[in-house]
């Protein structure tokens, strides 16, 4: 079973209709025993970073994330994804879960490039992934964000390029965060769930 954890901060049901679609058990929950028994994990998110912080720090569930994300697949999305870094600076200095290192800052993209990145972008290969099987580079996937993580490149699975590189799918042992949305994205993003939930 999948957990999609809910702590008032995630784009919840576009996520379990993409698993619903592909016929993936899952449940949207708070519960932290459901989160413990759960295969696997997704942590979605939109939202301002401090707020979604506050939010897990408050219900206890950040502690049960940092306990079980070591356990089992793990997928962070969109602010999900953001928030798996050690800090932002969006709208101040917070600290996040600290599962891969780095930090999350304003995109300040070259070329006269608006934030937020909203639409549709190309991945860039970095390395290997597992949930990118089957999956050419130059895929098309859905952005929207104003933030992006700087972090090392040796925890960068894909790049997206908008006024320079922007990391678009990272991870670390069974930990992983994709920047962009794969529930709305079509076919690839179908396969990168698909492939999560293989893992």
């Amino acid at each position: 079973m999948i957990a999609i954890i809910d702590y008032g901060a995630g784009n919840l049901f576009s996520v379990q209709n993409a698993l619903n679609y592909l016929g993936l058990e899952n449940k949207i929950t708070s519960d932290k025993a459901d989160i413990v028994n759960a295969h696997r994990l997704i942590l979605p998110g939109v939202g301002a970073f401090g707020d979604a912080m506050d939010k897990l720090n408050r219900s206890g569930l950040a502690d049960t994330i940092k306990s079980e994300a070591f356990k089992k697949p793990f997928l962070g999305i969109c602010l999900g994804m953001q928030l798996l870094f050690e800090k932002s600076l969006e709208f101040g200095e917070y600290t996040g879960l600290s599962l891969i290192k780095g930090a999350v800052r304003l995109m300040k993209p070259k070329g006269g490039l608006s934030v937020p990145q909203m639409g549709w972008n190309a991945l860039e290969h970095n390395r290997e992934c597992p949930l990118l099987k089957d999956t050419d580079e130059g895929q098309y996937v859905y952005f929207v964000h104003s933030y992006a993580a700087d972090c090392a490149s040796e925890d960068v699975y894909s790049y997206a390029d908008y006024g320079g590189k922007v990391p678009a799918l990272v991870g670390s042992g069974f930990i992983y965060g994709a920047q962009f949305h794969p529930e709305k994205s079509g076919e690839v993003g179908l396969s990168i769930l698909k492939n999560f939930a293989e893992l």
